[in-house]
């Protein structure tokens, strides 16, 4: 029974990957893109890790994939902002159909801050 639960776990962790790679390639722009990579990707990983821990049914291995998904979970968003924000400093261009630019008018308002794209760049 184990093997088939692990069996139906690595299928969904796969089509997530699978999900976040289109994402990665058919996605416009790069602050969209972190969107696929973060959640699907992380998703993917964590359900192909717990076909791993099912598989094995060691308890060494069931907290190590448990370990590994605890860190994927807290570490995948954070590095997707900072990627997304470091794009964003760089002033690389946003879809053209994105309406809300809220880091551009943040930053626009930071007195001091010497390190920021020209927002000239993100007007129409």
């Amino acid at each position: 029974m184990s093997a088939i639960i692990a069996s139906f776990l690595l299928i969904i962790g796969s089509i997530f990957c699978l999900v976040a790679a289109l994402g990665m390639l058919r996605l416009p722009d790069t602050l969209i893109r972190m969107h696929a990579a973060t959640k699907a990707g992380t998703l993917g990983a964590g359900f192909i890790l717990a076909a791993e821990a099912m598989a094995a049914g060691e308890l060494g291995t069931t907290l190590k994939a448990v370990a590994v998904i605890v860190f994927l979970l807290l570490t995948a968003p954070v590095a997707a902002h900072l990627i997304g924000r470091a794009a964003y400093r760089q002033g690389i261009q946003l879809f053209h159909k994105t309406w809300i630019d809220e880091l551009g008018q943040t930053i626009q308002k930071a007195p001091g801050d010497t390190n920021q794209a020209d927002p000239k760049v993100r007007e129409k």
